[in-house]
């Protein structure tokens, strides 16, 4: 086998890329993962750590997927991340600081964002232009000056809150067997609010219309109307963004992902890039081995799949035979979540000389999130956006005298199947141009003018890169039938064939980089207890 290496510099970091032209590998491995996005990256690096025989395959040439970031000309953009929640400082460590510092042993430099958001709603009947801090006291004072008498229902809102974290981080702990006495005596809010949404429960606490659409603003980080979103799920992202604040990698998403990349190679792992897998043999519904496009064929009893199930059941597992009736039932129950369209802007003028003055902008046409939701069902402009300025947390990320401006909004993956190849260029620079519009007059700025780069990204750029249906970035839609708590309570029932699992967006986690972050490190102990049992680690 020949073997052929690229040097990248990434922001000064240089790592080899493998690659090869005749690749033909015969090998038993303990562990397979298909795909190097977040999860498969913590599922190949934590198995890497515990000794175990470990191969990644990735079909780019590079580790991260979604979780990258790119360059054109003088300008490098994060790829997809805006902010990463239950990171928190050093004295407070969230879920993610604990995996990647204690767990992982990186020290990987993040910075803290300042504030939580700018939201900006457009309808001249909904005028609304507020900036939203971190930290519950500076939360609630924001909300009473905003919404005069809306202070006791938001205090409420936050103890149930913090009720809920707590009860998850007990489930947690209990690996999925809680006492239920303990439950009931200690977390009975927590279990009288499970079934029910957002409105619902906001509703139910009397907090008045107009705060709750401040409160709602991180809707668009789920992707369907607040009238769908599960509370558990809702209430305890919020929670943590408000008492960990949110943060960014200094060197952008590939950053993390290089330092993962090295970490699996340090601890024995074997990487493939340019590796598609292509079939997953079974027999008896026990796996056996893989194929990839390349003609590698690779022993192995245990797989984990970044790849969603409904790629592996539909296009992988191999004879179709062994893919078992209630797999395809599942999936098709499901339903894919929004893509993302994305407008990245290099501007030749420093974000204070625009007159861009926040990090985070959340930017609305309506507070009715079922309208939102509707237009992305369509080829409409989009009626939300979520956009940020890389500099206001990142001074140096661009040279001086220029800014970094992505500008994200959202739609539905099948809305973009109808769009003819001739049509579809003339298509994007339409949104992008609306979007830009939009931007512009939400906050009282002028941008056009300042582009000395544009990139503009559709749902079908995602789908091709990343191989998603319709480019989903987020997974699985979470109705409060199919959320968090509800997926976490059926995993078991969900193992459908012998030594697979699954991890990033598409598992019982959910979506965000978060959740993808923390499935890897759930399917990797997972598949290690059945090595251990099974005695099938070498």
């Amino acid at each position: 086998m020949k073997l052929y290496f690229k040097l990248l510099n990434t922001l000064g970091v240089y790592y080899m890329i493998e690659e090869s032209r005749e690749q033909i590998i015969k090998d038993d491995f303990d562990v397979v993962v298909i795909g190097a996005g977040n999860g498969g990256l913590i599922a190949a690096a934590q198995l890497a750590i515990e000794g175990v025989k470990v191969m990644l395959c990735e079909q780019h040439n590079l580790p991260g997927g979604f979780a990258t970031s790119f360059i054109r000309g003088r300008f490098e953009f994060e790829g997809a991340l805006h902010e990463l929640c239950d990171y928190g400082p050093s004295s407070n460590k969230g879920a993610i600081r604990k995996l990647l510092e204690e767990d992982m042993g990186l020290n990987i430099d993040f910075v803290e964002i300042p504030e939580a958001f700018r939201l900006i709603i457009n309808d001249p009947n909904e005028k609304l232009d507020v900036l939203v801090p971190f930290g519950k006291e500076e939360f609630v004072k924001m909300m009473e000056k905003e919404v005069p008498g809306s202070e006791d229902s938001i205090r409420k809102y936050l103890k149930l809150s913090e009720e809920i974290i707590n009860a998850i981080s007990y489930i947690t702990e209990s690996q999925g067997n809680p006492d239920k006495d303990k439950l009931i005596g200690n977390y009975k809010n927590f279990l009288k609010t499970a079934p029910y949404t957002v409105d619902q429960v906001n509703t139910a606490l009397s907090i008045p219309k107009r705060a709750q659409d401040i409160l709602n603003a991180y809707w668009c980080y789920i992707g369907i109307p607040t009238s769908r979103i599960n509370f558990t799920f809702y209430a305890a992202m919020h929670y943590y963004f408000l008492i960990r604040k949110a943060y960014i990698p200094k060197h952008r998403s590939h950053g993390y992902t290089a330092a993962l990349e090295s970490l699996i190679r340090k601890n024995g792992g074997k990487i493939l890039y340019n590796t598609k897998v292509n079939r997953i043999n079974l027999k008896n519904k026990q796996i056996i081995g893989l194929e990839t496009t390349k003609g590698d064929k690779i022993r192995t009893k245990h797989v984990i799949s970044n790849a969603s199930p409904t790629l592996v059941y539909n296009n992988l597992i191999y004879p179709k035979n062994e893919v078992p009736s209630q797999a395809l039932k599942t999936i098709n129950a499901r339903r894919h979540a929004i893509s993302c369209f994305v407008v990245y802007l290099g501007l030749n003028a420093s974000a204070k000389e625009l007159g861009i003055d926040n990090y985070s902008y959340h930017i609305y046409d309506t507070t009715n999130t079922e309208e939102i939701y509707e237009s992305f069902k369509t080829l409409n402009p989009p009626k939300a956006q979520a956009t940020v300025c890389l500099n206001n947390v990142l001074p140096e990320c661009s040279p001086k005298g220029t800014c970094i401006l992505t500008i994200t909004a959202f739609f539905l993956p099948e809305a973009w199947e109808a769009v003819k190849p001739e049509d579809y260029f003339n298509l994007k620079n339409k949104i992008a141009r609306h979007l830009i519009n939009t931007f512009e007059f939400a906050t009282k700025t002028s941008i056009r003018d300042y582009i000395e780069e544009i990139e503009i990204a559709t749902p079908q750029t995602l789908a091709r890169y990343t191989g998603t249906f319709g480019g989903s970035a987020y997974g699985y839609e979470t109705d409060p039938w199919d959320s968090f708590m509800p997926r976490l309570m059926e995993m078991n029932n969900e193992k459908y064939l012998e030594g697979l699992e699954f991890c990033g967006g598409f598992s019982a986690n959910c979506q965000s980089y978060t959740n993808a972050l923390l499935s890897g490190q759930i399917a990797a102990f997972l598949t290690l207890k059945k090595l251990n049992e099974k005695g099938d680690s070498e």
